[in-house]
């Protein structure tokens, strides 16, 4: 007796939820589609069904910092457990200063050639450079190793940032300081009763270029000037001071106070200005060996510098202005000093 007709079971899910078989793989069902999560292993050879989302990790924002090369090699000597380490190298690299630079001006350039600077360039105006003035300097200069360039006003633009070059401009090395006891000795050797210009933070370089102008207009012997907190020698410097530097000695110190102490020990007679409460400057006797000290544009001088000055000079006003600018008050103290020791030899100008 034939069997009764039967239905073959479809691939379907079935109402309950189960899957159904074909060939032997599961093809469906409530508990594939659990299996096929994020963590879901691979079924059958296969990815499962469902393929997570993958989000890349916010990365934190980086910080490009850069440093200096002596702060590199600073940096890698702690890394390396060398804290304490010091060479005259690695100190050259942290605290040097610009190799080369451009100082312009025909008086400042006048003055370095006939004084025989170090040049290693110069660029100098076609018309200006056969002139009787600057042509035999040069052709000086030129056999001493010196590059002599003719180059066009737009060139000299570019090279000092559009400043007054005048039609000359050159490249030189930096200001050579001289040291203090150097400078003491050097100053003896010029006068019996030398004068040597202390500046208590001048920051001003047109400032220290013309207190630097009027020092050696005057005759004196020397400045010296604070090495931190106030400007140095710079080209804006020679450019001002007009060929006055590059005869006049600079001292560059440490520190100021302990430097007016080895003047007092070296038998200078220290004195200040200031704008008040001082004796009045063509009153004091300056037939001795002395510093005058110029305090700053904006304070004068610190206490800390009055303490160690021997005495206070102030220049008497008769208008409504307070002060004087500090070239200018330094201008006026060194004429008085230069009328009282020559009267006789003063230049009319």
């Amino acid at each position: 007796m034939p069997k009764p007709y039967q239905r073959k079971p479809s691939s379907r899910l079935s109402r309950a939820g189960k899957p159904q078989r074909r060939g032997g793989q599961v093809r469906g069902g409530r508990k594939a589609w659990q299996k096929a999560s994020p963590q879901a292993p691979k079924v059958g050879g296969e990815e499962s069904l469902v393929k997570p989302i993958r989000r890349a990790p916010e990365q934190p924002k980086r910080v490009i910092r850069t440093q200096p090369a002596g702060e590199r090699l600073m940096s890698s000597a702690q890394e390396v457990g060398m804290e304490n380490f010091s060479s005259p190298a690695l100190e050259a690299t942290v605290d040097s200063e610009p190799e080369q630079e451009i100082i312009y001006g025909r008086q400042a350039l006048l003055a370095a050639l006939r004084a025989q600077s170090t040049l290693n360039r110069v660029w100098i105006l076609p018309r200006l450079r056969y002139s009787p003035q600057f042509l035999p300097l040069l052709e000086e200069a030129k056999a001493r190793g010196t590059v002599i360039d003719e180059v066009s006003p737009q060139r000299l633009s570019s090279l000092t940032h559009g400043a007054n070059h005048q039609g000359i401009a050159a490249q030189a090395t930096p200001y050579r300081y001289t040291d203090l006891e150097d400078l003491v000795e050097q100053s003896r050797q010029a006068s019996p009763y030398p004068v040597l210009v202390v500046l208590d933070g001048i920051q001003d370089p047109h400032n220290l270029g013309a207190i630097a102008r009027s020092v050696e207009a005057f005759g004196m012997q020397g400045m010296v000037i604070p090495q931190r907190r106030a400007a140095g020698v710079t080209a804006t410097v020679v450019k001002v001071a007009a060929g006055a530097l590059s005869t006049l000695p600079v001292a560059r110190v440490v520190n100021l106070n302990r430097a007016l102490e080895y003047l007092k020990e070296q038998g200078f007679w220290v004195y200040g200005t200031t704008s008040r409460g001082a004796v009045p400057v063509y009153s004091a006797d300056f037939q001795r060996p002395l510093a005058l000290v110029i305090g700053s544009e904006g304070e004068g001088l610190s206490l800390l510098t009055q303490r160690h000055c021997d005495q206070l000079l102030s220049i008497p006003l008769a208008g409504k202005t307070e002060s004087l600018n500090a070239s200018v008050a330094a201008g006026i103290a060194l004429y008085e000093i230069h009328r009282q020791r020559a009267p006789q030899t003063l230049k009319r100008t």
